[in-house]
């Protein structure tokens, strides 16, 4: 029962440090398993889905030691078990990665069905043909998805379009299926990258990972490595457009400019000015905000991820924007917080349209989703006054210390707990 209490205005100023890549870390800390040994990752960001990943190893029978805030010591020597506990696979979407690894380790496995954000259905069909085509049955009942397999063997799998999810899951389960396994039609984000450069220093033979078609070679076992994750390329956007979108000046640390350039390309585009350095980014802005077109697609077009943050620049844009989301249904439900300050959108479908307007007003706003609650954040920092943001919870999921970071460039944000809604009635 917490909420933000922002009081914007204020352009933001100075550096943030970017933390490790939130989708990286929940597939990668599902992979450990498929070590049979123990692993040290290391920029883990801090935040409440790699702490729900850490406990489902834990639950598993991993021996999990933190080292340091960022850096977890994982031995899964000894672990045993293969069915995820419901309540906390509902707790995040991508507790479908721990399917593919304990799959390939034990031939079974159980998982409850994703949970996180509700951005519309997450099919996982996808997922399941992988496992099919590799010779695991599968049963969905009551919520659980159960599969198992005698053994698993390598086969040529298309996918019937680009998901990150089943890619990812395509390799965790792959491995060490006897023979090549070849997967077309895969996605190629960053973080697809690193689970198959985290895998191939455990042993693995991933080859082609960042493009169209992956070929795996199963191998027989695996072993132990320390490893970094990759920064955060949304967080890295996040902090990109709070500088836009407050007229400030800020360094964003601990980047890897090249995964920005999809966003760097339309803050340039809006008249933004984006300096690029080895491992970080410079973003500042004197004039005005340039409407655009944006159409969010897989990697390297545009991420969906991004969208509701760019969304909110482009509601006080000089002209009309459009933004078509062709990844998710629902991502348009910020749209609905935007209004009540005083924002000119219209949405027909997957299509929004956006007459910038002179600025925002505070509201009272509630965070309908990760991405979405990060706009609103963003929102509440343009505006002139103090507006309260609800549902923080799914803002946390992915942004460390996000009040901090924010603090630190200068922004007037808090953490404040809530009273229960009877009760502020009642008063």
């Amino acid at each position: 029962m917490e909420k933000f209490v922002i009081t914007g205005g204020k352009p933001l100023h100075g550096e943030v440090i970017i933390s490790g890549a939130k989708n990286a870390a929940v597939g990668i800390l599902p992979a450990t398993i498929l070590a049979a040994d123990v692993c040290v990752i290391e920029n883990l960001p801090d935040i409440s889905d790699v702490a729900v990943s850490l406990k489902i190893l834990s639950v598993l029978g991993a021996k999990v030691r933190m080292l340091n805030k960022n850096t977890y010591e994982i031995d899964t020597t000894h672990l045993t078990g293969t069915n995820v506990p419901d309540d906390l696979s509902r707790q995040m979407r991508a507790s479908y990665y721990f399917l593919g690894a304990l799959l390939s380790r034990f031939g079974k496995a159980q998982v409850a069905m994703p949970g996180g954000c509700n951005l519309g259905p997450r099919p996982i069909d996808q997922h399941l043909k992988v496992f099919s085509a590799l010779g695991a049955e599968d049963s969905v009942d009551y919520g659980m998805i159960t599969v198992h397999a005698d053994e698993l063997n390598g086969a040529h799998i298309f996918f019937d379009k680009v998901s990150v999810g089943a890619t990812m899951n395509g390799m965790l389960s792959a491995v060490m299926a006897k023979g090549q396994t070849i997967l077309e039609n895969c996605a190629k984000e960053p973080h697809v990258v690193d689970l198959a450069n985290f895998l191939n220093m455990c042993g693995a033979d991933v080859r082609g990972a960042g493009t169209d078609v992956i070929k795996v070679r199963g191998v027989e076992q695996m072993h132990g490595c320390t490893y970094s994750i990759i920064p955060d390329q949304i967080e890295a956007g996040s902090y990109m457009v709070a500088a836009a979108a407050t007229g400030g000046d800020v360094l964003v640390k601990n980047v890897t400019p090249k995964h920005l350039e999809p966003i760097t390309a339309k803050l340039r585009r809006a008249g933004i000015e984006v300096e690029e350095f080895d491992d970080a980014v410079r973003v500042r802005r004197t004039g005005d905000i340039l409407p655009l077109k944006i159409n969010t697609m897989p990697h390297p077009g545009f991420p969906t991820d991004m969208q509701p943050l760019m969304g909110v620049l482009l509601s006080v844009a000089k002209g009309t924007s459009t933004v078509t989301e062709s990844v998710w249904d629902n991502r348009f439900r910020y749209v609905d917080e935007l209004r009540k300050m005083g924002a000119n959108v219209q949405v027909d479908g997957q299509v929004a349209v956006f007459e910038g307007v002179e600025k925002l007003s505070p509201a009272p706003l509630r965070a309908s989703d990760l991405r979405a609650g990060a706009a609103m954040v963003v929102a509440a920092l343009m505006a002139d006054g103090t507006s309260e943001i609800e549902e923080i919870g799914h803002i946390e999921r992915g942004y460390e210390n996000i009040v901090e970071k924010l603090r630190g460039l200068g922004a007037d944000i808090k953490k404040v707990e809530r009273m229960p809604a009877a009760l502020e009635q009642a008063l």
